[in-house]
């Protein structure tokens, strides 16, 4: 089977967090955490600032790895590396994605996640108050 391994930020401002929906390829409309594909020699952190920067024109500090997902899609294997990250700029534009919104943890489950970052979401809701 395929193997794929991304990087997904974890975006959190002022208690929510940001959840992005897919604009694009067989996953159009579902939501999930921004990020995207590893390339060759980098680290997860150095690949989650470029992939932020390519699809939001945003700036980011990336913090603490809060998981790494394994997850079997029905063509590849998934592995993908979290981070809790907070913006360090100002502005967010959508490049790549349909929409956006930031959600509180109570509104987590508002949204039809993609299936490798809903298993992330019980976990970030139950993340104690200095992580949020």
């Amino acid at each position: 089977m395929k193997r794929i391994e991304v990087v997904a930020a974890i975006i959190k401002k002022d208690g929510k967090y940001f959840a992005t929906q897919r604009g694009y390829g067989e996953f159009q409309g579902g939501w999930e955490f921004p990020g995207g594909k590893m390339e060759p020699g980098e680290t997860p952190q150095e690949a989650l600032v470029r992939e932020i920067k390519e699809e939001l024109d945003a700036d980011i500090t990336v913090g603490e790895l809060v998981d790494t997902v394994e997850y079997d899609y029905p063509n590849f294997h998934l592995t993908m590396h979290c981070f809790l990250c907070e913006l360090t700029s100002e502005h967010v534009v959508l490049l790549e994605h349909e929409a956006a919104k930031w959600l509180a943890p109570e509104e987590l489950h508002s949204v039809g996640w993609l299936p490798a970052d809903l298993g992330l979401i019980d976990l970030i809701a139950a993340f104690p108050c200095e992580h949020r």
